[in-house]
């Protein structure tokens, strides 16, 4: 056995910062699959609530993957695993990829199971989202699992778990902090000078964000981008998905790459503030400005963990 299989075999889990952004969980989809997917893998499960970031970290997986919960293959009918045929047929692709929440709607459960199940013995690989939903049909577990809430948990689980239903018990219940800190952070947005705005990246903290300037440190007022915002969140204004570039805030459109990831009106967002100080990193020179929301952590002004998945 080499070296990397037994590092997959021994591997308990892992945990990431689950990035904000089309392009920052495009690429976290690239490294997972690096370091964690094994060619022998035939059974990929991946849990999460919807707009949790799902269905990009597997385009960042498997690139050119046809998903059938997108948009444009809505209406492609039958569902392709459905289609095996046990000679082969003429549709022979190796992997096959379905939402079972959305899947649910159209296909008894024990059929979709039943197909899955059927893929996998005939050496497909399946990649299934809500995964957690179909599970106790299968009644055997992936060979990966993937969760997406605040964080992204990777773990290779063996039969004494964890099972999908433990995965999925975390991962839904902090999502709400990646998608109140997502909202705050295009909030924070809004206010920013011109200048400071264009030259902005973004990084990830837990329950919270950060936002990046190269080489000049910003000179706008902490304290004023921090009243403005919470004027905004006092406003309770709805925040819609406009399209795959844009979000809309009150009557405002903002642009933002992950406009499925956001509270429903600014006013959910809880306890939003910003650290009231820039961190200086002297290896990138970049001025780093950390905002907070929910619960207040004690000693948070000093021992903010910041994670370097810049955009």
């Amino acid at each position: 056995m080499s070296y990397s299989a037994r590092m997959l075999n021994n591997h308990l889990y892992s945990v990431f910062f689950a990035p904000r952004g089309r392009d920052r969980i495009y690429d976290l989809g690239i490294q997972i699959a690096q370091m964690y997917l094994s060619p022998f893998d035939k059974l990929i499960g991946i849990i999460g609530e919807a707009g949790s970031g799902k269905s990009m970290l597997i385009k960042g997986m498997f690139p050119g993957l046809e998903l059938t919960n997108d948009d444009g293959g809505v209406n492609t009918r039958p569902l392709p695993i459905l289609d095996i045929d046990e000679d082969g047929g003429f549709f022979n692709a190796h992997t096959y990829h379905l939402d079972i929440r959305f899947e649910a709607a159209f296909t008894q459960m024990h059929v979709l199971a039943d197909a899955i199940l059927k893929a996998v013995q005939k050496g497909k690989r399946v990649i299934v989202e809500h995964f957690d939903m179909i599970s106790p049909f299968l009644k055997v577990n992936a060979h990966l699992l993937i969760g997406m809430g605040e964080e992204v948990i990777i773990t290779r689980p063996t039969v004494f778990g964890p099972h999908p239903q433990e995965i999925y018990n975390i991962v839904a219940k902090s999502v709400r902090y990646r998608r109140m800190a997502h909202t705050a952070e295009d909030l924070c947005e809004l206010f920013l000078p011109p200048e400071d705005l264009q030259r902005c990246i973004h990084s990830d903290v837990k329950h919270g964000f950060v936002l990046g300037f190269n080489r000049k440190k910003p000179d706008f007022d902490i304290d004023e981008l921090e009243r403005k915002v919470r004027e905004v969140i006092a406003k309770d204004l709805p925040i819609s998905y406009v399209d795959e570039e844009h979000i809309g805030i009150g009557e405002n459109i903002h642009p933002c790459t992950g406009p499925r990831t956001h509270v429903p009106s600014t006013g959910c967002v809880e306890n939003f503030r910003l650290i009231k100080k820039y961190f200086y990193d002297p290896i990138s020179d970049r001025y780093l400005l950390a905002g907070r929301i929910g619960e207040r952590v004690a000693g948070e002004e000093v021992n903010t963990e910041f994670n370097d998945m810049v955009l």
